[in-house]
């Protein structure tokens, strides 16, 4: 099992959208709801680009800006984090099962530190993060990666992803996709099963993609 973080597991992207205003305000502008959207599921390199270029000041320092965000958004994660509606109980019946489950996440490594603390360090056989990989989401690498460190072929594994970034990347890398909108509505994606919480989703679900990626789910 290969898990999203930002949106799939925790609802962390109100968060996000905090530290991202602030951080326009600070620069004298606004951030648009459309380049926010863009945002969502991306590298931090790609996020401040967005940024930037949306406020009208491409010239800025990436890196200065990546810093100002990584500190806010650490105060905020630490102030505590909510389970997606449905996640923590899949979760928990995964690991019950003694099913290989990596966190597949584009946030930083000192970020993801934090969130652990409430996902739970243990209900994860590896971590991958968005700065421990050469190329990011969209890209399959992350996924590729985590199903490398977990042993398993990556077409025995399923991806949980809420965004169309990490959809993305999770297709490319030939893993069954469950789809989980968030922030972000997705429309239909061929081979992409969606629903709209994970209330309800149970180990047979997770298997039926396995035996059958190629058959399409309705929607719940």
């Amino acid at each position: 099992m290969l898990f999203d973080m930002d949106g799939t597991l925790v609802d962390s992207e109100k968060l996000w959208d905090v530290a991202l205003q602030e951080l326009a305000q600070e620069y004298g502008a606004e951030l648009s709801a459309e380049a926010r959207r863009s945002i969502i599921g991306t590298s931090m390199a790609e996020s401040m680009r967005i940024l930037h270029d949306d406020l009208g000041q491409p010239e800025r320092d990436p890196e200065i800006s990546a810093a100002w965000i990584n500190a806010r958004i650490l105060e905020l994660f630490r102030s505590g984090l909510r389970w997606r509606p449905g996640a923590f109980a899949l979760l928990r019946a995964v690991r019950a099962a003694a099913i290989p489950t990596a966190l597949v996440t584009s946030s930083p490594r000192a970020l993801v530190e934090i969130a652990l603390d409430t996902l739970g360090r243990d209900n994860f056989d590896t971590v991958v993060c968005g700065d421990e990989v050469v190329a990011a989401k969209p890209h399959p690498e992350p996924y590729l990666t985590a199903a490398r460190l977990l042993g398993v072929p990556i077409e025995r594994c399923v991806a949980i992803e809420d965004s169309p970034t990490g959809v993305a990347s999770a297709r490319a890398s030939g893993a069954a996709v469950l789809a989980v909108p968030a922030e972000v509505p997705l429309g239909h994606i061929a081979g992409v099963h969606q629903v709209q919480s994970l209330t309800g989703v149970d180990l047979d679900l997770l298997a039926g993609l396995l035996a059958d990626p190629a058959a399409a789910h309705p929607q719940r």
